[in-house]
This record gives C-alpha cells, sequence and structure tokens, in this order.
C-alpha cells in the first residue's frame, strides 16, 4: 500500500512539474548579429537581450563578425541546438534566404531587425526596423541648410552588400542633386566603420581637397572623419559633420560643437519591438509583417533630450 501511494504522488508531482509554467523549460531565442564590436548593433544587442530576460526568454547570441557564411553556419546550429526562436540583423541583407529557408524547414518563426531583407519575407518571417528611407532625405536636408546650399561635400557610405547603405545614400543624393553649388567630390565606402573613416578623411585632407561637408552614413565614419580632421590640425567646427544613429559619443562630439546633425536611430525600441514581435509568433498570434521604429532628426538644438535615451 505505502509503495502504492509513493508511486501515486510520484506520478502528481510529475504531472505538476509537466502543467506548471515555472517548472516549465524557458524558451529560448537564437540572437545573430553582424558585429559585437560596432557601437549601435551593441545597443540594439543589449536592448534585445534586456527585453528578452524581463519576459522570462532566454538568449544564445551569435557574432557573425561581418561573415555570410560564418552567420549562415551559426544560424544553423542555433536551430540544431533547439532554440524556439531567431532574432536576425544580417550581415548580407541580399543573403537571408539561405537562414529564412533553414528556419522554415525546422518551423522556426525570425524577426530580422535593423537591416530589412531584399527578399519578400514568407509568412512567420517578420521585420522590425527604421523606414530608411526617410533616414538619409531627413539628414541631408538638414546637412543642405547648415551648408547655406552650396560646397564641396564628402558622402561615406557604409558596407555596400547592405541594402541600408544604399537607402541611405540614395535619401542623400536625391536631396543634394536639388542644390547646384553642391559638389560631392568623393563617395568613398568606409563599412560603417570609424578607423577606415578616418583613414580616408586623413587622405582626402593631405591629397589638399577642400571639404566643406561629410555626410556619413552612421554616427562611426562622422567621428572618424571628425577625428582626423582634428590630427590634421584643423578645426572641425567650420565643417558641417552628419551622421547617423544617435549614439552617446555622437551625442558628446555634438555638444564639443563637432557634430552637427546626426540621426536618432532608436535601438532601445527596436530591441524591445523585436523581442514582443517573437512573443507574438511564438504564441502563434498574428504580427504584421513589418513593424517601423521611427528615425528623429538631432541637431545641438535639441540634443539634451537625447542623451537620456
Amino acid at each position: 500500500m505505502l509503495k502504492l501511494r509513493e508511486m501515486a504522488f510520484a506520478a502528481t508531482m510529475a504531472l505538476a512539474a509537466i502543467s506548471s509554467p515555472v517548472a516549465a523549460r524557458a524558451e529560448t531565442l537564437g540572437v545573430s548579429m553582424p558585429y559585437f564590436d560596432d557601437v549601435w548593433l551593441t545597443n540594439l544587442r543589449d536592448n534585445i537581450q534586456s527585453s528578452a530576460e524581463k519576459v522570462g526568454y532566454k538568449i544564445q547570441a551569435e557574432d557573425a563578425q561581418g561573415d555570410v557564411s560564418r552567420q549562415l553556419d551559426q544560424v544553423k546550429n542555433l536551430i540544431s541546438s533547439g532554440i524556439d526562436g531567431l532574432i536576425i540583423s544580417p550581415v548580407d541583407t541580399s543573403a537571408t534566404q539561405p537562414m529564412t529557408d533553414a528556419a522554415k524547414a525546422a518551423n522556426i518563426p525570425i524577426v530580422y531587425v535593423a537591416r530589412k531583407p531584399d527578399q519578400e519575407l514568407p509568412e512567420n518571417v517578420v521585420y522590425v526596423g527604421s523606414d530608411e528611407r526617410t533616414s538619409g532625405v531627413m539628414q541631408a536636408e538638414e546637412f543642405a541648410k547648415m551648408l547655406g546650399g552650396k560646397g564641396r561635400v564628402v558622402i561615406l557610405q557604409g558596407e555596400l552588400a547592405v541594402n541600408t547603405t544604399v537607402v541611405r545614400t540614395g535619401g542623400v543624393e536625391k536631396v543634394l542633386a536639388k542644390y547646384p553649388d553642391i559638389t560631392v567630390i568623393q563617395k568613398p565606402s568606409a563599412n560603417y566603420q570609424r578607423q577606415q573613416a578616418s583613414d580616408i578623411m586623413t587622405n582626402i585632407l593631405s591629397s589638399g581637397e577642400e571639404v566643406d561637408g561629410v555626410i556619413a552614413n552612421n554616427d562611426e565614419m562622422a567621428i572618424g572623419a571628425i577625428l582626423a580632421t582634428q590630427a590634421a590640425g584643423i578645426d572641425p567646427k567650420p565643417i558641417v559633420f552628419a551622421g547617423i544613429d544617435g549614439t552617446g559619443e555622437a551625442l558628446h562630439q555634438m555638444a564639443q560643437g563637432n557634430l552637427d546633425i546626426t540621426v536618432f536611430h532608436n535601438s532601445t525600441q527596436q530591441g524591445i519591438q523585436a523581442v514582443d514581435v517573437m512573443a507574438k509568433l511564438l504564441k502563434k498570434e498574428k504580427v504584421e509583417p513589418v513593424t517601423w521604429v521611427p528615425f528623429e532628426l538631432v541637431t545641438k538644438a535639441n540634443s539634451a533630450e537625447y542623451a537620456k535615451k
């Protein structure tokens, strides 16, 4: 009789453990980022992590180090490890189809974040990010205004394999084309990297080029150009410098009077929304195929309010 009671008790406890939400296995999200050492992407990853932890998800994050093949292999490994959902910021927006296919085959939902795939997104695959069509335009309109509609300028592009670069640069060129007295003297790619932008700016200045403005696809490149200008013994303040992201260092440079324009790219809200959308996908709830997080223009006049964001 005692043995039967013990067996019944054990069965009851096992059933309780299965049905209890506390005892259930915590869902795990695989997170794949193009870089871990990029300032804005690091902020995004941190916000994904904190948002996921608040709702009880575990995070397994991978650094693709800018390598398309590495990212695909990491995504496949995450799927094989038994993760429940994927949040991906792609290295190359034209090379996302194999990752989408691998996740679909395993019936795992994907939220692409910050970098929108070029391909059409199927069911259970969604995008969270900002509408890049507005960022370059917003940035360039203020840039042209601060230049007084004339000057010799450099456009610093990000990674050419990422559609973010193409769209941001396209927006800039569309605006600047309205100003015949603004001349684009160079349009190199610095791959969103501060040091590469610094090297490029050093070369431009050492060649004797007169530069009135630098408009960059992100803050890191704008900061690199500012630092190179200072290293060349030139005061950056008379030159109009513009970036995109609204990072802490960018706001510091703005407070110093060196950076004139940035466009706030809200990593906090993108991280929160990416996790929120993933939670709905995991619950089989209906979600919109795209969730937009608006860009916001930042100049010295309103920069103080963004220091808290």
